[in-house]
């Protein structure tokens, strides 16, 4: 790309938030949907989503979320062109800064997701 283009980004429309927490905290959900994924994601003209998912994973990941949501930016990560093998060196370099046994749970989601691309 020549440096003269200009990334055009792509809007990220959400619902999560609304979806689970709608009518328990309808300010968390709104802050969810528009602001992190409607704004702050949306801004992948400045960092692309491929990398977003990246730094995403590794947040959670180093602050030991091993839970859903954790599978769920790992789904996200795929469908933003994360690789297998670039996931699989990911979580390898975060058993180290992060914890082994925080790698071995992200593996686990990561083999599930990447299921269909497994030797």
């Amino acid at each position: 790309m020549k440096s003269a283009e200009k990334k055009v980004p792509k809007k990220i429309m959400q619902t999560a938030g609304r979806d689970a927490l709608g009518n328990f905290a309808p300010d968390f959900a709104r802050y969810n949907d528009d602001i992190l994924f409607g704004e702050v994601w949306s801004r992948n003209d400045k960092l692309s989503l491929h990398d977003r998912s990246l730094v995403t994973i590794s947040a959670l990941v180093g602050a030991g979320v091993i839970d859903s949501s954790l599978k769920y930016h790992i789904t996200t990560a795929k469908a933003n062109g994360v690789t297998k093998d670039e996931m699989v060196e990911m979580i390898t370099q975060l058993g180290f800064y992060a914890g082994w046994p925080k790698a071995w749970a992200a593996f686990r989601m990561a083999k599930e997701v990447y299921a269909d691309e497994a030797k």
